[in-house]
């Protein structure tokens, strides 16, 4: 059984194993120290063909493999989550409570149980029962529609959004909230995460800016936060890379100003003034030099400026190392565990195969 340092270590939680936020939130659970079991199928395995070892949200926790049709291997699921603080499953509406193993059936067994349950439309409405990948739910908060230009399709920003800030993360908040109150009353519940609820959540500022009249729903690529501003956007430069600007206030805008050599420009002297000028003109500057140049300048100041990375650069920012944001694992460079704890901190990330252990093995270590 593994043992792993952190805040939550004595935490016992049993994963029904899927794809995408459930397994998430376990990984952020795992680091921070909680026990986690995974339940696989016989002969589960990732997508897209990769090994299990290479499926870092996996990282850090063993497994069992249970065939959930079969009545005695279903049977040691209930005995497991019967004795566990947390179960967390990414079904459709349905599914546990067709093999026995949903809410009502085990909270009956264990009253203090926080169930957690992730899907992509919810546990109730009218799409509950039709699949979909985070892209199609976020489809539905208005957070894909604000993402891109004007007159071009929004382009997908890879499973970011839906699955993990407004799945994973929001399911994890959501189970440590339920295991406080069942902590202090003995009283279990479930929680209902819900990536297209997430997705909307996650546009909570936009939807008050629109309110307020500063965020035009109409203006694709042409609002404040969207592209629409040139002080908060990425710009190329001479070999080819990017650099991102986000100086939103006053004070830091003229910093950038200053250092680009651009303050008495009138162009410039209304940080709101014509977007199309300032964007045309930094363009051409960004571009005359290549990305380190304007590292050299910019990087030492408060002017709101990062160079875009790809990730193979990322690990060896220095920024990072000195960070030590990213870790390696078996030679699988990936990030580590975050937040940064200053009296219970997490261990290093095992690899996304930690290994096969049985039932029996749990139980005992659970007794």
């Amino acid at each position: 059984m593994l043992d792993r340092n952190g805040p939550l270590r004595g935490l016992r939680v049993v994963e029904m194993a899927g794809l995408g936020p459930a397994p998430f939130a376990c990984m952020m659970l795992a680091d921070m120290g909680a026990e986690v079991i995974r339940i696989a199928r016989p002969g589960q395995k990732p997508m897209f063909g990769i090994a299990q070892k290479h499926n870092l949200y996996d990282r850090s926790r063993q497994s069992v493999t249970l065939d959930l049709r079969n009545p005695d291997d279903r049977a040691q699921a209930q005995t497991l989550i019967a004795k566990a603080e947390v179960v967390i499953e990414g079904f459709r509406p349905g599914v546990m409570e067709r093999l026995g193993l949903g809410p009502v059936h085990m909270m009956a067994a264990n009253p203090a149980l926080v169930y957690g349950r992730m899907t992509g439309w919810g546990q109730d409405g009218p799409l509950r029962d039709r699949a979909g990948h985070d892209l199609n739910y976020m489809a539905i908060s208005g957070a894909l529609w604000s993402i891109g230009p004007a007159g071009a399709p929004p382009p997908p920003p890879q499973n970011i959004i839906a699955d993990l800030a407004g799945g994973g993360m929001m399911l994890l908040a959501g189970v440590l909230a339920g295991v406080l109150h069942a902590r202090g009353t003995g009283q279990g519940q479930v929680v209902d995460a819900c990536m297209s609820d997430g997705a909307a959540l996650m546009m909570l500022m936009q939807y008050g800016l629109m309110a307020a009249g500063v965020h035009k729903d109409e203006a694709r690529g042409g609002n404040i936060l969207n592209g629409g501003l040139a002080s908060y956007r990425c710009y190329e430069t001479a070999c080819g890379g990017y650099v991102a600007l986000g100086p939103l206030e006053p004070q830091f805008f003229a910093e950038l100003l200053a250092q680009l050599g651009l303050s008495d420009d009138p162009r410039f002297a209304d940080q709101y003034g014509d977007q199309d000028a300032m964007k045309a003109a930094l363009e051409t500057l960004f571009h005359s030099k290549p990305r380190t140049h304007w590292q050299e300048i910019l990087e030492r100041v408060d002017a709101c400026f990062a160079p875009v990375l790809s990730m193979s650069e990322a690990p060896d920012y220095p920024h990072n190392v000195a960070r030590g944001t990213f870790v390696a694992t078996d030679g699988i460079v990936q990030p580590g565990p975050v937040p940064r704890f200053s009296h219970t901190p997490s261990d290093p990330p095992t690899h996304g195969d930690a290994g096969m252990i049985t039932v029996e093995d749990v139980l005992k270590s659970w007794a």
